[in-house]
């Protein structure tokens, strides 16, 4: 198993829940997770220990998230996104999208260790870029997916014909 197939395991994403997951409203809830993780993590300056109850809350809300939304078809570009995501997860991902898919990714990573380091240091420069560059990884991530499922969709037309 790898480990894509390992995490969508985790989180239980059958077909129908990734027609969830595809949903807009989970996708722009993901997004608004992260400065609320942040901001969880941030204030153990104020609240101590009691900051594991905000971070746990996020952590619950992103594991609930794939879970509660209805399920969408891929006419949102979100949706479409989350559906090359799949394809991605189901190893139908094309070698010209890989090197990118694989380096919006890294860039993901990056990102997130400046998030570790600016929340571990409490520095607000390193947590601003990584944040930043988490965001646009993801956004251009979801962009690349969609057009993965386009160029899927495309690609099965004379399958269905035939």
């Amino acid at each position: 198993m790898t480990r894509k197939n390992a995490a969508a395991a985790v989180h239980g994403m059958s077909d129908e829940t990734w027609k969830r997951h595809a949903n807009p409203w989970s996708v722009w809830t993901r997004f608004a997770a992260i400065p609320a993780f942040e901001l969880a993590v941030w204030s153990r300056q104020w609240l101590g220990w009691w900051c594991l109850a905000a971070v746990l809350t996020v952590v619950v809300w992103l594991w609930l998230n794939v879970h509660l939304f209805q399920p969408v078809e891929p006419t949102s570009w979100a949706a479409r996104g989350i559906y090359g995501e799949q394809l991605h997860v189901d190893g139908k991902v094309p070698a010209e999208h890989k090197t990118t898919a694989n380096w919006l990714i890294a860039s993901g990573l990056t990102g997130f260790a400046l998030i570790a380091w600016g929340l571990t240091a409490l520095n607000i420069w390193p947590l601003i870029l990584g944040t930043v560059m988490v965001v646009l990884a993801q956004l251009w991530r979801i962009d690349r997916y969609g057009l993965l499922f386009q160029q899927h969709l495309r690609e099965q037309v004379p399958d269905d014909a035939g």
